[in-house]
């Protein structure tokens, strides 16, 4: 039953001609699905709105081919034969009750147009972000092309039958945030010069859409109300409060954020939740129209807090949504305690940018509800009496065990160390990483409610146990171990010195090493752990340096939008970024290093030298156990799940334990083990509904 605390969450807000069911509201995110994969995309919303959301949205939505997001996934509405994909979405969210919207998008200048070959164009000419061009500016005929194509995608976004339809100006994404903003905007005609007449297409925009179809659906403007650079871009206190002001009464809702993309989805290891909020809370103040906002929110406190206090009337929601699309069914049920909260850790963005379909680190069915028909709150139950020993608690291994206890089996949980969790909990304790406990707690909590799981600690197993038990299945989830050696991507071979005993890994720094400056990180990673580890070590006082082979550090931070704060973070700290340089050899107080273009080397100081190159499974009990086993028939199964299996990341481990938990005793089906798209064939005239089988 609801608390009573949390009723003004479920209060109906009225959206112009549209009413919202409560104040839920899932804000437009990318997925990487989009027009290619419009089942796929469908099933992923309709999972939001079965799970409570209010309003469900699309991802940005192009309205022409001048604005292509392809390959990268992306919606869109540049013709009628772009409907009936969307369709399928809109009927699957409605039918539980919540609006759908459509956020339509130009992205002006950050247009890719890699498929299209269309021309980036924008307010005024500069160099193109991503691909090898000049943006051109637009002439007076182009701005009337794009208000006649916004007209038209609005037109088909009514006809589709979607409730809310957006005009897009923030993420230095969309058109006619290029307008307002003086850094890219130098026209001296009348779109530009003053805020009135960089703000003009915005306004022509909203007037526009709302001409066309405002009878029928509701208009929402998103605008970025602060570029996030200081006196370099516009503020919430200066042209971005004007531009609010101006046209406060013309949309029927506010989604407001801060212009930057990068600043807007930072990561729980920068920004706490609501940190947006002193950029956004003056938008209430200044129109009567609805306004919703997003933190990260997880905690229903918070949100009731944030109504109350007048900042939002619909909380927004994009991560969180995706790590628990059930959140609102779940506080209104009463069930706060089983909530999948967000970490922050931006793996459906990466995916995003590396062009792979979403996925989340804490919710393993994201973009899996399609394909293979997985449910975040729903799972088929055991087919066999089965009596599974799961060996490890780590990030796997608690999803395994989760996951079969669901179903239904017996289940033993051991644990050789005396704490549950593995490398979350472990991770948790370095400097940004304190919402990682939240994998291994969230899992922890759900399985303390299982009876049919035991958990036993202190538990060190050995295959020569097996003849004292008996379990049918053996789930190995015994993690991996970092290498001293130095193999990794630049070494392929063991670098000369690795085995004096001041060479250590993160392993020894995440278990309390007392360490000794000056340190060497030899990061042949470049993902975070490396930056996090001398973060650590750096605010303990001590020298250190951050020696990578790539051209900067943690160059895989490009795709979770930390890369530039990473960096920011280690030179305030005084860490030495040695970039573009190959370990060669670990002496007794130095180490050598080698530029990778020319091979010149350099020599750095090193009490301690930290290798952060290659991870190998932990998979020593796992060989013995499949000896043990025997040949066929075996005396029990086994399987390997995450870093056992392979070392990747948290939710690569998370998912694979889920799976592992979904498939036992499940029929093999093939070699393709889930639904794939067919081709969407423009030139048939549309799109074809036909999927393969599996």
């Amino acid at each position: 039953m609801r608390d009573p605390r949390y009723d003004i969450l479920f209060e109906p807000v009225k959206i112009g001609p549209k009413t919202t069911k409560n104040r839920f509201y899932q804000v437009p995110h990318c997925t990487a699905l989009g027009t290619f994969s419009p089942h796929a995309t469908a099933k992923f919303r309709e999972i939001k709105a079965e799970g409570g959301w209010g309003v469900v949205n699309t991802e940005l939505c192009m309205i022409h081919p001048s604005s292509d997001s392809s390959p990268s996934g992306g919606e869109r509405l540049w013709s009628d034969d772009d409907m009936p994909g969307l369709q399928l979405m809109v009927e699957a969210v409605q039918k539980h009750g919540a609006l759908a919207g459509c956020e339509l998008t130009h992205q002006g200048a950050l247009a890719g147009n890699r498929m299209s070959r269309e021309r980036p164009m924008s307010a005024s000419p500069r160099p193109a972000m991503d691909v090898p061009a000049v943006v051109r500016q637009m002439d007076k005929q182009d701005i009337v092309d794009v208000r006649r194509w916004h007209r038209a995608a609005a037109r088909r976004a009514r006809d589709i039958g979607f409730d809310i339809v957006y005009v897009y100006a923030s993420h230095m994404m969309g058109l006619p945030g290029d307008f307002i903003t003086e850094r890219v905007n130098r026209r001296t005609d009348e779109y530009g010069g003053v805020i009135e007449n960089r703000a003009r297409l915005l306004r022509e925009l909203i007037e526009d859409t709302k001409e066309e179809i405002g009878s029928d659906c509701a208009v929402a403007v998103r605008f970025g109300v602060d570029e996030g650079l200081g006196d370099a871009g516009y503020t919430c206190s200066g042209d971005g409060r004007r531009v609010v002001e101006m046209l406060a009464e013309l949309p029927d809702l506010w989604d407001v954020n801060v212009q930057n993309i990068n600043l807007d989805v930072m990561t729980a290891r920068f920004a706490d939740e609501g940190w947006q909020e002193p950029f956004t809370a003056f938008v209430k103040q200044v129109t009567t129209k609805p306004v919703v906002a997003v933190g990260r929110y997880t905690s229903p406190d918070r949100m009731v807090s944030l109504i109350k206090n007048g900042l939002v009337d619909l909380i927004g929601a994009a991560r969180p949504s995706i790590a628990d699309p059930f959140l609102p069914k779940k506080i209104e049920e009463g069930r706060i305690e089983d909530i999948r909260e967000c970490i922050g850790c931006n793996t459906c963005l990466s995916m995003q940018y590396m062009g792979g379909a979403i996925r989340c680190t804490q919710n393993p069915t994201t973009g899996e509800e399609w394909r293979r028909g997985w449910h975040p709150e729903r799972i088929p139950a055991k087919m066999s009496d089965e009596r599974i020993l799961v060996i490890g608690s780590g990030p796997a291994g608690l999803e395994a065990a989760l996951t079969l206890g669901r179903r239904g089996y017996s289940v033993a949980l051991s644990e050789r160390s005396k704490f549950l969790g593995g490398r979350s909990v472990l991770e948790s304790a370095l400097p940004g990483l304190a919402t990682y406990r939240r994998v291994a707690d969230y899992r922890i909590g759900q399985i303390h409610k299982l009876a049919n799981v035991d958990i036993y600690l202190g538990s060190e197993i050995q295959a020569s146990d097996m003849a004292d038990f008996d379990f049918t299945t053996m789930v190995v989830a015994t993690g991996s171990t970092w290498d001293r050696n130095g193999i990794g991507k630049a070494n392929r071979f063991p670098i000369n010195g690795w085995d004096q005993p001041h060479v250590i890994t993160p392993d020894d720094v995440m278990a309390g090493r007392t360490i000794e400056g000056p340190v060497v990180i030899n990061d042949d990673e470049g993902y975070y752990l490396g930056g996090v580890i001398a973060e650590k070590l750096a605010r303990q006082g001590l020298d250190v340096t951050l020696l990578t082979p790539d051209p900067e550090p943690s160059p895989l931070l490009r795709y979770t939008s930390e890369r530039e704060a990473v960096h920011q973070t280690l030179l305030k700290l005084g860490v030495k970024l040695v970039t573009a340089r190959r370990l060669v050899e670990i002496g007794a107080d130095e180490v050598e290093a080698q530029c990778i273009y020319t091979g010149k080397a350099i020599r750095v100081p090193a009490a301690t030298v930290v290798m952060v190159c290659l991870r190998s499974p932990s998979d020593g009990l796992l060989h013995d156990l499949r000896k043990a086993a025997g040949e066929e028939p075996p005396m029990f199964t086994v399987h390997a799940i995450g870093d056992c299996y392979a070392p990747g990341t948290i939710a690569d481990a998370v998912h694979s334990g889920h799976r592992v938990g979904r498939e036992m005793d499940q029929a093999p089906i093939g070699d393709i083990n889930y639904l794939i798209e067919k081709p969407f064939v423009r030139e048939r005239g549309g799109w074809d509904p036909l999927v393969s089988s599996r």
